[in-house]
């Protein structure tokens, strides 16, 4: 007897793939155009300082990577390029992506782009943001003010009307 697991998504699966493989043939666009390139990103602590760790194997970032400061924002954008694709036949899978990618992360106020340190190694870019642990300030308790009201007039009957009457 053999098993097999069930993919309920496995025809759907095989639809997306034919449908790459044929846009692929006929305008030269496959599914690095569709879902685009998205490193992986891990944000930790590490005392005072922040760390932004990005996985961008087989990205030359002295050419293809730019990292800055525009704001309260840091920018990671860059390329990973298909260096081999002249030099294959005919591609049968195709899980690599290749093509342009941005990530964008808020930083703490005062935060300036000389607070920022960035390497690479082993496919993997570490930006390292000095004093920007959000947590250092602490919590903080915020007042509720009740709303004040204006105070209500009640009118009450004068002299010269009663209740239920007309004035002549």
């Amino acid at each position: 007897m053999v098993l097999k697991t069930w993919d309920p998504f496995g025809a759907l699966a095989r639809v997306d793939r034919e449908f790459d493989r044929a846009t692929w043939r006929t305008w030269g666009v496959g599914a690095q155009s569709r879902y685009g390139v998205v490193p992986a990103v891990e944000i930790s602590r590490d005392g005072e300082d922040v760390v932004v760790t990005a996985e961008l194997p087989g990205v030359d970032v002295t050419k293809d990577v730019e990292i800055e400061v525009d704001g309260r924002r840091l920018v990671i954008r860059g390329e990973r390029r298909n260096q081999r694709e002249e030099d294959r036949g005919e591609v049968y899978v195709r899980e690599l992506r290749y093509g342009s990618f941005r990530r964008t992360f808020l930083l703490p106020e005062g935060v300036t782009a000389d607070d920022i340190d960035a390497t690479y190694d082993k496919g993997l870019l570490t930006v390292r943001v000095k004093g920007a642990n959000p947590s250092a300030a602490g919590p903080r308790t915020v007042t509720i003010r009740p709303v004040e009201h204006a105070a209500e007039i009640e009118s009450e009957p004068t002299d010269e009307t009663e209740p239920g009457k007309d004035a002549a």
